[in-house]
């Protein structure tokens, strides 16, 4: 929250609530953030190939007595919560534009294209800038 205060430039003496502050700034809260970015990793893992290891690993089961109490919560069963909440399926992640669309992420690729600029240091970069054409 330091870095948001920073960039609206407020202070913790001007008692302008973090909410506020995410809202004209146009950022998303921390919790939405966690969520998308395990369901975006989940579809990344759900695309791998069945003998890939990272593929395995979400599906490993730990053999053995579980010890006494509530079972830990895994990722698995998180992200899985998390789909439920989006309404989202396995099958969508194999189409990779189609889930990104789904949990918010949205691809404008085709829509941009990108430029040499320079920074006015000497030295050139990129830039991306939206393409008027279509």
């Amino acid at each position: 929250m330091r870095m948001v205060r920073w960039m609206s430039g407020m202070k913790l003496q001007d008692r302008v609530p973090s909410k506020e502050l995410r809202a004209r700034l146009g950022l998303d809260d921390m919790i939405s953030i966690l969520h998308q970015n395990r369901v975006q990793w989940y579809g990344h893992v759900l695309r791998k190939e069945d003998y890939d290891w990272m593929k395995k690993c979400m599906v490993y089961e730990v053999k053995g007595a579980r010890p006494r109490g509530r079972p830990k919560k895994t990722w698995r069963k998180i992200v899985e919560k998390d789909c439920n909440a989006r309404a989202l399926n396995r099958e969508a992640a194999v189409d990779r534009s189609r889930w990104r669309r789904q949990i918010g992420i949205f691809d404008d690729h085709d829509e941009c294209e990108w430029v040499n600029v320079s920074s006015g240091t000497g030295s050139p970069g990129l830039s991306r800038t939206k393409s008027t054409e279509r």
